[in-house]
């Protein structure tokens, strides 16, 4: 049994990689080219983006029902397609409803890919059986491989800008339909959808995600976690539209997708083995508290009018922080999330799904709130980068609460046990 899930995880994590190149050569470009060349303000670009986002986290509960019902694969496929269809849109999009549908179709298939992707490794990790040494390992290796991804994909999307962002469309679109044969081959074929007997009541697996939902623990876990996504998402808008105001163009929003994509790629591995040594739950606290102080840098580069260098180095500090706090953060929440289960594996793909929905929320909410506040901060007679202090808030109470909620390694190992053996009487 062993060697066939590895060679399925090592297949999962090829198709992260190149999901992620095909991703960042077009997304963190998005925000400059609405603004710039289509001429929209922050409150639309923030609506686009927000949307975008929504769309992806916010449907990832229905993408990981249909990756317990269908299998990885129909779910993997299905969202390949579907973000090509998003990319085409965009392509063809001239005015603001074409941008928003294009936008939706892009993040609608990452809820198909991603949920199917991060259950299946969850499997092959074993987290229902805790074992701290091997657990880390496969999501840090998603981690590491969707960042490499990601420092490509922007080079890429960079060096092609010279010729327009539909240029950038266009070789996302390409790699999109190259990565989807490719995994239409290698996959293995979905089973059969299965059902639950005994405690399951005959439901199919596809329908499990109420025991998620009814989980107020865990809802409030992810309510909490979602602040990881809000913040990340910064990337994507606040700091563009910062670099913006300094009069700095994509080559400078390059180099901060660099900067974060470098320190990933050096840093996640001693940053997983801090984890370890602290605990999962003292380190989200901690990696929650970094978020903190990066918006407090941020909301102060801000206020440096005069000074774009001092600016672009605070912002260069801010978004190392942002990184730090997110390798803390994303790699051990997807480890801790199956020890949230009652039923053995059933369900699981809808449990990182709800997880990721409340992220989708709370990044619709936050950016349509945050492009709000930046839009009237003239009025109102102050720095647009002040309404990140919002998020400073929203880090600090996220790092105070979430240790109660965590549960326990031997908490899960005993639910872990109890799965085991009405499975075995079954």
């Amino acid at each position: 049994m062993a060697p066939p899930l590895r060679s399925e995880t090592s297949t999962l994590l090829g198709a992260q990689l190149v999901f992620n190149v095909g991703f960042y050569a077009v997304v963190p470009f998005l925000t400059s080219a609405l603004s710039g060349e289509y001429g929209m303000g922050a409150a639309a670009v923030g609506l686009i983006l927000g949307a975008r986002t929504f769309s992806q986290q916010g449907m990832f509960l229905v993408g990981g029902m249909l990756a317990d019902h269908w299998g990885p694969k129909r779910s993997i496929l299905l969202g390949c397609l579907v973000r090509i269809a998003g990319y085409v849109t965009l392509a063809l999009a001239t005015d603001f409803s074409l941008f928003l549908l294009g936008a939706v179709l892009t993040g609608a298939g990452g809820a198909l890919f991603s949920p199917a992707l991060e259950s299946q490794l969850s499997r092959a990790d074993g987290t229902e059986q805790p074992q701290s040494g091997k657990r880390r390992s496969v999501f840090v290796w998603l981690a590491l491989t969707g960042e490499f991804g990601a420092l490509v994909g922007p080079l890429i999307g960079a060096a092609l800008l010279g010729w327009g962002f539909d240029a950038a469309l266009a070789f996302g679109t390409g790699i999109f339909c190259v990565v989807t044969l490719v995994l239409w081959f290698r996959l293995p074929a979905s089973p059969r959808p299965k059902r639950q007997t005994g405690d399951g009541g005959g439901r199919r697996t596809g329908l499990a995600f109420p025991e998620a939902a009814k989980d107020r623990r865990f809802f409030l876990f992810c309510v909490l976690v979602s602040v990881n996504m809000v913040a990340y998402n910064q990337l994507y808008f606040t700091i563009p539209l910062e670099l913006n105001r300094l009069g700095l163009g994509e080559a400078w929003l390059a180099g901060l997708f660099l900067l974060a994509s470098v320190l990933t790629l050096l840093l996640q591995l001693p940053v997983a083995a801090g984890v370890q040594r602290l605990g999962e739950a003292r380190a989200m606290s901690v990696g929650f508290v970094l978020l903190a102080l990066a918006f407090v840098l941020a909301a102060t580069a801000s206020t440096m009018r005069e000074s774009g260098v001092s600016a672009v180095v605070i912002l260069a500090a801010a978004v190392g922080l942002l990184i730090l706090g997110h390798m803390s953060l994303t790699p051990t929440i997807l480890s801790v999330i199956p020890r949230f289960l009652r039923s053995g594996t059933a369900g699981r793909g809808a449990y990182y799904g709800l997880a990721a929905t409340c992220g989708g929320v709370g990044v619709l909410l936050a950016n349509g709130t945050l492009g709000f506040l930046q839009s009237t901060a003239g009025q109102a007679g102050w720095e647009p980068g002040l309404s990140l202090l919002l998020l400073v808030a929203l880090a600090a109470a996220a790092s105070a609460v979430l240790p109660f909620v965590v549960p326990s390694e031997s908490a899960a190992i005993r639910v872990g046990t109890r799965a085991r053996t009405a499975a075995v009487k079954r």
